[in-house]
């Protein structure tokens, strides 16, 4: 007896409209749009949105909606040149604003209310801003070999070995008066096991006047370690310069060892993007020098031995020790606040960083202590490029008690200068200096018609597809495009959910599974073709051939989606696009094409006898 599987149908239905009413934002236009948040990245207050608000309305060409979400506002327009003139106006207006240029869907507020958004496009489809940064790795080989030096030295020192120490390339050099000595620097170096590692190559040989030379090779595998450790933590500064924008779907990520690439789809001002990337520093600690005069260092062009002339923005000399303590790769946060009353920068270190500020600050008690910004970029000269290195003291203050991890930066700041350089020692810390290799932008009208040319594909394939199943198999062929139409519905509704962002080859994803959805339906129909010539009633034959199709589709899909997990784990930009739009289309596909046409055809078959099924021709 047949029984009607209400529980299918609910299940079928619930997905389907979920699947229609998360696609349903993909219909509606994307406008021309201001997003507006904080340099420091906190939410606006609501007087400040109404100041904002007031700023846009004094326009000429005012905003067609503007409304505060996820901290930042928003505001939506009807022309792109609208748009330009009011973030003129806003720049000018609001000292504290990151003002983007960007495109949002102009959806209905009972779609924002549930959290609604269309599918987010790629660089490609969207248009936007991208750029290529190359990391200076070999600072942070120096800097790891010049933080070993100094931790050699100073464990010297407590042995009371009277040494030279230099730093070269990947290796410490030593220079000590006798063999004696030459021992005491081979222990002094296995004491420091997480410095030099467990089995360092230490080479003694002989020096001028009878002394002896101890070279201390830092292994390969420290320094890349340090390396890794750095391009992680230039990732970690550049995706919150990024996130300070706004902007939805931002791509920033690494390339092989030393570049990273940074896209902002649909950013439409590559100058604010290159303003606010560009603006990262590496950060250092140095003890300032108090013994010689930098008046006279600055006349003479030399310093003394041990320091280096550095100056503040405002052109003051100053005298720094050599050695860092610490830099941007020990900073773990710093945030503003109030210390007695006046504005303060509280600062918080991780790693050797802490214990190497524990021991200045101990030996150097109400000495001054300087932060030194160093900014690298590249710049065009001749026929190639040069590298300019920036290095501003942006802080000078007294150490006024012995602090490691945690300790306040304090004296002179306007709450403004204390903000700023929060925001900077906070988000703008690189662990390793990065320039500009290349950038480009893709312009708005060149994404339309990448998306135009892909909607073409797409409904290309289907049409071709649908006419072939109709004409071949008949009702059951409709059935199975009404399957195909759902299953590419419920694609764009989950890509519409998931934090993934549509590109070029993944609309060639979505294409090939258009084909392939398909497979199934031909499996299950051709399984009852041979049901129904082996002289099976027509409802015994629907069951058999469901039935005995499973497992070959389920084999066929399955295989597919290893492919595509492949892809998606080993796969880089492009790639992993185009595996996430083939495994959301095979799941869907198996659902739709099994479970959803079986519904079907027990709509139209399974409660009523029939003597024949319009499989195609012969049946």
């Amino acid at each position: 007896m047949y029984r009607k599987k209400y529980w299918r149908r609910a299940g079928v239905l619930a997905v389907v409209l979920a699947g229609v009413v998360l696609a349903l934002p993909n219909l509606f236009p994307m406008d021309p749009s201001l997003q507006i948040g904080r340099e420091d990245g906190a939410p606006w207050s609501p007087a400040a949105v109404e100041r904002i608000t007031a700023a846009l309305g004094d326009v000429e060409a005012a905003p067609s909606s503007v409304e505060l979400r996820d901290g930042a506002v928003h505001a939506l327009f009807d022309d792109s040149n609208d748009r330009v003139r009011a973030a003129e106006a806003l720049t000018g207006e609001l000292r504290d604003a990151v003002v983007a240029l960007d495109l949002e869907p102009r959806l209905p507020g009972w779609m924002r209310a549930i959290g609604l958004r269309p599918v987010g496009l790629g660089l490609d489809l969207r248009g936007g801003v991208h750029f290529q940064y190359v990391a200076d790795l070999d600072a942070v080989r120096d800097r790891v070999v010049e933080a070993a030096s100094a931790e050699l030295r100073a464990a010297l020192r407590d042995a009371r070995v009277p040494a030279a120490v230099s730093a070269r390339q990947d290796t410490v050099v030593v220079e000590v008066g006798n063999t004696a000595d030459a021992d005491a620097v081979r222990a002094a170096v296995a004491g420091l096991p997480e410095t030099f590692g467990f089995n360092p190559a230490v080479d003694v040989r002989g020096a001028a006047g009878g002394g002896q030379r101890v070279e201390v090779r830092i292994p390969g595998e420290i320094i890349a370690e340090r390396q890794n450790l750095a391009m992680e933590r230039n990732l970690s500064t550049l995706r919150k310069r990024v996130d300070a924008l706004g902007v939805s779907e931002p791509i920033v990520q690494r390339q092989g060892r030393t570049r990273i690439l940074v896209q902002v789809p649909g950013m439409q001002d590559p100058a604010q993007l290159d303003r606010i990337l560009g603006s990262t520093a590496t950060l250092e600690w140095r003890l300032e020098d108090t013994l010689n005069d930098p008046s006279e260092a600055l006349r003479t062009g030399r310093a003394p031995a041990g320091s280096i002339l550095r100056f503040e923005a405002d052109g003051t000399p100053r005298l720094l020790k050599r050695q860092v303590i610490a830099a941007g790769e020990h900073l773990t946060d710093a945030t503003f606040g109030y210390s007695e009353g006046q504005p303060a920068v509280f600062i918080r270190l991780g790693g050797d960083g802490a214990r190497r500020m524990l021991d200045a600050t101990r030996l150097n008690l109400g000495k001054p202590l300087a932060v030194l910004m160093i900014e690298e970029t590249r710049e065009a000269a001749g026929d190639g490029y040069r590298t300019r290195r920036d290095e501003t003291v942006v802080f000078v203050g007294r150490i006024d008690g012995v602090f490691s991890s945690s300790f306040r930066l304090s004296g002179g700041f306007t709450p403004r200068q204390a903000q700023n350089l929060a925001l900077v020692l906070r988000s703008g810390a690189l662990a390793a200096p990065i320039y500009k290799d290349r950038w480009g932008t893709v312009g708005a009208t060149l994404g339309e018609d990448n998306i135009r040319t892909g909607a073409w594909a797409l409904m290309t394939g289907l049409a071709a597809v649908a006419a072939f199943m109709a004409h071949r198999y008949r009702v059951f062929g409709m059935i199975a495009n009404l399957a195909l139409i759902a299953n590419l519905i419920i694609t764009i509704g989950l890509l519409s959910l998931l934090p993934v962002a549509l590109t070029l080859p993944g609309i060639a994803g979505v294409v090939l599974t258009v084909g392939m959805a398909v497979d199934a339906n031909v499996l299950i129909i051709e399984r009852i073709r041979e049901e129904l010539g082996r002289g099976n009633s027509p409802r015994a034959s629907i069951a058999q051939g469901y039935d005995r199709a499973w497992t070959s589709i389920a084999d066929a899909n399955v295989t597919t989606l290893i492919a595509a997990l492949v892809l998606l784990v080993f796969g880089t930009g492009p790639i992993r696009g185009f595996a996430v739009t083939l495994g959301l289309g095979v799941l869907t596909s198996m659902f739709t094409a099994v479970t959803g046409t079986r519904t079907l055809v027990d709509l139209l078959y399974g409660g009523r006898n029939v003597q024949r099924l319009p499989v195609g021709r012969g049946f």
